[in-house]
């Protein structure tokens, strides 16, 4: 693991976003709440938030962390058809929350994607970015167009 023992403690804060593709009946199932293994957007937004707190234990070398905060937000888009993820997670520590964020994320979606593959396999999880970034020494990180 990277010493961060000489790095002062900061707010910092980090925000992740994924989507997950799906066919617009699919969708409308979701959106329902008629989905076989019972309400998916409250479960995905749950898994998120556990896979967040967990990532430690995920990723090698990853920092256990004192987080303070994490939102998983899951709206539609009609246009993909599907539906937009999007977690933001906080911290007081000596080192960022990016792969806690990227991981609430790609967990979310994986349990999107879990919850529905009866009704479509072919389902994808795409674009799983940092959006944005605050905090340490490197400062503000932000996604062109964010």
């Amino acid at each position: 693991m990277v010493d961060v023992s000489i790095k002062d403690i900061t707010k910092r804060v980090a925000i992740a976003e994924g989507c997950v593709v799906m066919a617009r009946s699919t969708l409308d199932l979701v959106l329902k709440g008629n989905a076989k293994k019972g309400d998916v957007l409250s479960a995905a937004r749950i898994a998120g938030i556990m896979g967040a707190k967990r990532t430690h234990e995920m990723i090698p070398l990853c920092h256990p962390l004192p987080i303070a905060k994490v939102e998983v937000d899951i709206a539609p888009n009609r246009k993909l058809p599907g539906l937009i993820v999007r977690a933001t997670v906080k911290v007081n520590a000596r080192t960022g929350v990016e792969m806690e964020a990227l991981t609430a994320v790609s967990v979310a979606c994986l349990t999107i994607y879990d919850m529905v593959k009866a009704a479509e396999r072919g389902m994808r999880i795409e674009g799983i970015r940092l959006i944005e970034k605050r905090g340490g020494k490197s400062g503000t990180y932000r996604i062109a167009g964010a």
